[in-house]
This record gives C-alpha cells, sequence and structure tokens, in this order.
C-alpha cells in the first residue's frame, strides 16, 4: 500500500503536489495545535478545580489572596486577585476622600460594576490566550474539503487530457489522474474532519470556561457585598 501511494504522488501533475503538500501541512500544523490546546485546556480546569476548591472555603476576601497568589496560573485566581485590587483602590480612594459618616465610605453599586468589569477585563486577557491560533483549525476545517476538490478537479482534468494525448480511454491511462484526485480528496477530508472536531471541542471548552468565570464573578461580588454591610 505505502508503494501504492508513493507510485500515486510520483505520479501527480505538480499542481496536484502542491496541493497535497498544502493540505499535509495544514493537517501536521492542526494536530500540533489540537495537542497543544488539550493540554492547555486542561491544566487550566485542574488549577480551576484547584483555586474554586480552596475559595469555598473561605469566609473573607482577604482570606483569599492565599490562595490565589498560590494558583496564578487559574484564570479564577487572576480573576480573583484583578476584582480585589480593583475592590482595594476603590475603598482607598473612597477612605482618603475624608468623609466623617462611614455610610458614605461604604461602596455603592457603580463601585461594584468598576470592580466586576475589572475582571472581566482580566478574563478577556485569559480567553485571548486559550483562544490563540484555535482560528487556524477554523481555517482549516473551512478550506481544506476545497483545496482536496480543486485537487481533484486537476486530478480529473488531467485524465480527460491524457485521454485526448494518446485517443485512448484505457485503464492504464486514466489511473493515474483519477488516483491523483481520489487521494487530494482523501487527504482534504483527513485535514478537515479532525480540525472541525477540534474547534467545536475549543469552542465548547471557552464557552463552558465563560459560565464558570461568570458565576465566579457573581461569588465575589456578592462575598464583597455581605462584607460591605
Amino acid at each position: 500500500m505505502n508503494g501504492q501511494l508513493f507510485q500515486i504522488v510520483k505520479d501527480s501533475s505538480t499542481f496536484g503536489l502542491i496541493i497535497l503538500s498544502v493540505l499535509v501541512v495544514m493537517s501536521v500544523v492542526s494536530w500540533v495545535i489540537i495537542f497543544h490546546k488539550w493540554r492547555q485546556f486542561k491544566e487550566v480546569e485542574n488549577d480551576n478545580k484547584k483555586f474554586r476548591a480552596q475559595f469555598k472555603r473561605v469566609r473573607s476576601l482577604n482570606e483569599g489572596i492565599g490562595q490565589a497568589k498560590a494558583n496564578r496560573r487559574s484564570p479564577m485566581a487572576g480573576i480573583f486577585l484583578a476584582g480585589y485590587q480593583e475592590l482595594t483602590e476603590l475603598k482607598e480612594a473612597r477612605n482618603q476622600g475624608g468623609a466623617m459618616q462611614q455610610s458614605v465610605n461604604k461602596l455603592t453599586e457603580d463601585d461594584f460594576e468598576l470592580v466586576e468589569m475589572g475582571m472581566e477585563r482580566a478574563f478577556s486577557e485569559h480567553i485571548s490566550e486559550l483562544e490563540k491560533k484555535v482560528i487556524f483549525l477554523a481555517s482549516t476545517a473551512n478550506s481544506a474539503p476545497f483545496l482536496g476538490l480543486l485537487g481533484t478537479v486537476v486530478g480529473i482534468m488531467d485524465s480527460f487530457w491524457s485521454i485526448g494525448q494518446k485517443g485512448n480511454a484505457s485503464l492504464t491511462v486514466v489511473a493515474p489522474g483519477i488516483a491523483e484526485a481520489l487521494l487530494a480528496t482523501i487527504v482534504g477530508l483527513a485535514a478537515a474532519i479532525p480540525a472541525v472536531i477540534a474547534y467545536n471541542w475549543a469552542r465548547n471548552k471557552i464557552k463552558f470556561l465563560n459560565e464558570y468565570a461568570t458565576n465566579f464573578m457573581l461569588e465575589f461580588i456578592a462575598l464583597a457585598k455581605k462584607e460591605e454591610r
């Protein structure tokens, strides 16, 4: 089988070889990205679970600082630190205002919205890191079948050209072009199918992280408001 495949590639036209080469490169790069993203998402999930388990045991935001700093790789820890920093800055600004009444120094709903925005900015940075190179999977999934189809058309055209040149429609004449066409189709699908599956998997992971982060931010804000009472 390997010898036959090599013979098909050897008999392919220059344009067909270019198409096959591009598809093979896209497939290899896609698999490298797939393994990298699988490991990256796994690490993020483990770090998030570890930090959330520790965070659920804290009774105040101050107690969560140590756990957050110890789990900096976790996006949830990054969100916590960003929110805590924003909260601390707002409290310091209130205290520096010199207000005499304690109720005036308390944070308002607008202040908590600012805290939430700071946490969302921090999470966006983590998401941007996770989304890197995922777009290549989408590009491969969309373009590889069409490149394979282009190679298929070229192979069929080559077969018809051979028939016209030799005036003979025997299997020996048309086989190389047909084999080239089918090989282009197979390689195109082989590059596209894993990319489609991996892209959808990555998008679902990112969607889950968005929901996970939203719930965590709500917990953080609720605990912050409780401490302000």
